[in-house]
């Protein structure tokens, strides 16, 4: 015995909604200062390093 047929849906047709996702509003991107941007390596710098022991420190500089 054959199995029962499914139906079959009609591809959308151009220019309908199903046809591509619903677009979304981007917001234009934001400028950022060079000043902001070392402070945020500085930062990143700063918490990537494990912490010291207190008492020793880095007197290089």
């Amino acid at each position: 015995m054959p199995a029962p047929e499914q139906p079959q849906s009609q591809p959308a047709e151009p220019g309908s909604p199903e046809e591509r996702p619903p677009s979304i509003p981007v917001p234009a991107p934001v400028p950022t200062s060079m000043r902001d941007l070392l402070a945020s390596c500085a930062a990143a710098d700063a918490v990537s390093k494990p912490p010291t022991k207190p008492g020793t420190r880095d007197e290089a500089a």
